[in-house]
Order: structure tokens, then sequence, then C-alpha cells
């Protein structure tokens, strides 16, 4: 499928992986691509303490500490949540926030979480937008795409809370006007069809460097799955057994393959993201003893504020699609990857052998745990075959 501008007779229309020097196509040459998922937000899994902050200077030196080691992609979720609706104090904006730190690194892709449905934001805003961070990074910049599943974020809109597939066919009308205002050669005007805006005589400039930003979106809903395969360039999923290891390796093979075969069907290439959470010490014993020390910290007074915060929601992606799901250990990841750094290799060699090009890693406490996965994991990987130089 080529994409084509939605002006009449406009030009095709080309992203990053059309490009074999873009900062995507280099990122993807990875046999398993890695990233960091922040957490631009106060997140209180348990009361065992952490470094952690939701505070721009910390994160940014996670991001800088990612580029050195070679990491090729920083991420973050973002949320709309009324007063209480966080764990702790605060919560930046994830566009904001990945956005700046185009002008503190040089060589990581950086993906800004936006609600594209909320407001509304209007496309020629959005173009204008991402055209100038995409040249501020110099092709590193991208978004991934989120229409919301909350009905209390739309509310804090003045929106009633649109229903999931009509979501996403206002999402796709959105990016066909937003893709065509990067790649054109002249004036856009349209008239939102199934969307609240129009457009006349549009035009963005610079224009991209690469065709357009990185697209990104998360997804598990056959709805969400053909938006993936038409828009993005990266999708994020979830296991559809839930974030017990070893049963997401059974099913992520099929999950995946359904995913790449639709990209495939409609001349599209994809990559496939997952978001495990790594609890590993020295030894078995070692990451044992630290994951009880934080299952021992989720107390009643910090499970009682989670359950009140999951707030009326219609997200198909953790819905079980082969049985009964198993949960894990609730530590806020897609997957749980427990052990030495041997058995986490070896969990993430399985996800890799499951059809995962990538995983965007999240830690418990970030200061000392990523430096632990820096130290004794990264080299590991590297044996594996899993990274390259």
């Amino acid at each position: 499928m080529t994409a084509t501008s939605v002006r009449e007779g406009g030009p095709t229309l080309k992203g990053p992986l059309d490009f074999a020097d873009s900062p995507l196509r280099v990122a993807e040459r990875q046999p398993l691509m890695l990233g960091v998922f922040l957490d631009l937000q106060d997140r209180k899994l348990s009361n065992f303490p952490t470094s952690n902050s939701w505070k721009f200077d910390y994160n940014l030196e996670i991001v800088r500490k990612a580029e050195a080691a070679g990491f090729e992609i920083a991420f973050s979720r973002m949320q709309w949540l009324p007063k209480g609706g966080y764990d702790g104090e605060a919560s930046l904006d994830a566009f904001i926030a990945l956005g700046a730190m185009a002008a503190a690194t040089s060589k990581i892709l950086l993906i800004s979480t936006i609600h594209v449905l909320y407001g509304p934001l209007h496309p020629l805003h959005l173009a204008k937008y991402g055209a100038t961070l995409d040249h501020i990074s110099k092709g590193r910049w991208g978004i991934n795409i989120v229409t919301g599943h909350r009905a209390i974020e739309h509310q804090m809109f003045g929106w009633n809370r649109i229903e999931h597939d009509k979501r996403y066919e206002m999402a796709g009308e959105l990016f066909d006007v937003v893709n065509s205002l990067w790649g054109e050669t002249e004036n856009v005007t349209y008239e939102g069809k199934v969307s609240p805006w129009k457009l006349e005589n549009a035009w963005v400039t610079p224009k991209p460097q690469y065709g357009r930003p990185v697209l990104v979106n998360a997804t598990g809903s056959p709805v969400g799955i053909d938006f993936a395969v038409k828009y993005s360039d990266l999708v994020f999923i979830t296991s559809p057994a839930g974030a017990d290891i070893q049963s997401a390796l059974e099913s992520l093979p099929e999950h995946i393959a359904r995913i790449k075969e639709a990209a495939k069907a409609v001349g599209r290439e994809i990559k496939v993201l997952i978001n495990p959470i790594i609890v590993s010490r020295d030894t078995p014993e070692e990451a044992e003893s630290y994951l009880q020390q934080i299952i021992d910290g989720m107390g009643e007074g910090v499970k009682e504020k989670r359950i009140l915060a999951r707030y009326d929601s219609d997200a198909h992606a953790w819905r079980g699609q082969n049985g009964q799901r198993k949960v894990g250990y609730n530590l806020g990841a897609n997957v749980e990857v427990i052990g030495s750094p041997t058995q986490v290799v070896e969990q993430l060699s399985g996800l890799h052998k499951t059809g995962i090009d990538g995983v965007q890693l999240g830690f418990y406490d970030w200061q000392a745990d990523f430096d632990h996965f820096l130290e004794k994991i990264l080299p590991l990987l590297k044996e594996a075959g899993l990274r390259v130089d």
C-alpha cells in the first residue's frame, strides 16, 4: 500500500523506513533494539524505597546514559488524570519532555506520547510541531499515537468518551492529513469527515528530513492493529496471556505473526516492541530476594490507591486472547523479566525468538537497576548476538 496525499493529484508519501540513512533504519539494524520506558510521572508500585523521580533532569540523565550505552529509543507513557489520580505529586507532559531532550542528545530516538484526539489537537499544529522537532532532533523524534481509553481523560477536555472503533477512524483521518502536510508540495484544503476541524490552503515548512517523523502506537484490538499496520513504523504490544514470562513466550508468536502478516498484506514493514520490567541481581537468589522486598512493600495502602486509580476504561490491548491471563506480580509492565544476568538474557532472547524486534525496558529503581543492567546484562546480550557494534 503506497500512501498518497489527501489532495487530489498529490504526491506519494514516504516514511523514515523508506530512507536507508534515517535514524530509524540505523536503529533497526540491531537484532534486538533497546529502549528505555521513562517514568515522567510519580509511580508507586511499592513502599520499598527507590531513587526514582518524575523530574526532567533525572529522566534526561537516564536517556543520556542509555544513548551512551548504544540504546536506540526513549519512550514515556502519558496520562491526563484529575487530582489524586497520580501515585505521587506530579506528572510531566511527554510531548514536551521528550521533545526538549532532542536538544540535549544526538543519537537516540525520542518518542513523545500524544493523545491526538483530546482538545482536539488541530492537524496543522501537530504537523508544524512535528516538523520543528524533526529538525531539532535531525530525524530522531516521533509520536506515540494515543486515542485515549479512559472516560475521565476525555471529560477533562470537555468530551464524552468516543467509542473505541470511532477513535481509530478519527485518528486515521487525522494522520492522513498530517502525513499529507509533511509530504505535500502544494497547499492542502480538507474538511474533516469524522473530525471537527478543517483546513484551507494549509502549508507546513520545513518538511521532515526523512518523509515524516517516526510513528508508533500501542494496540491489541483488531481495529487498532489495522490502524497500526497502515500508519505506524513501530507497534507496541502487550502479551495476550499477561505479564508472566512463560505465558508471554507461549502466546506472543501467534500474536506477533498476525500483526506482521497484516502489515505485509498492505505492503508495509513494521517493527514490534514490548515493555518488560527487569528485576535482576547477580544471582537468582539475590534477584528473588529483591523481588520479595518489592512485593512486601505492596501494602494495602499502595494497593488501595492503585485500585482507585483504575478509572473506567474500554482498552482492548490487555484482554486475553489465549485463555486465562497470568498477571504476574503487578510490577507495572507488559512482561516481567526476573533473575540473574544470565537468566535475564535467556528471557530476552526468548522474547526475540517470538518475533519481538525491540524492548522498552523499565526498572523498579532506575538508578541502581539500570546501572546493573548496563554493567552485568548488556555485555551478555552482545555475547548472545542480540546486540552488535
